[in-house]
């Protein structure tokens, strides 16, 4: 395994899915991943967005860093975050909520379970 890893989307193919139906609240949100590190309960690449509404649970730390678009993200607790290119912010395990995007939105993550 190299030691140094570079993040290069153009390099592999996505992976394509969307949120649970059971989770689903609004829209038909595409999602495509492209996951560069998965190791060792650590994982790290891009993702994006089109338009929809889901409820989140999350159980592991995430690290995101807002590449385009806009999403909302709203705690069950009724804080609103609106995330916006240049965004930077860290989702601690055990936030509920719910994940809008409102206009296509990509991201980077980095993911520790």
């Amino acid at each position: 395994m190299a030691l140094f890893l570079r993040l290069d989307d153009s390099a592999i193919e996505p992976e394509t899915g969307g949120p649970a139906p059971d989770r689903l609240i609004a829209g038909n949100p595409v999602h495509r991943t492209w996951n560069h590190e998965d190791f060792d309960g650590l994982c790290a690449g891009t993702w994006e967005s089109t338009p929809g509404k889901w409820r989140v649970a999350y159980d592991e730390w995430e690290y995101v860093r807002i590449l385009e678009g806009h999403s909302i993200l709203t705690g069950e607790d009724g804080s609103v975050q609106h995330l916006r290119a240049g965004d930077r912010a860290v989702i601690r395990p055990g936030f509920r909520g719910t994940w809008e995007v409102v206009e296509t939105t990509r991201k980077d993550y980095v993911i520790r379970a």
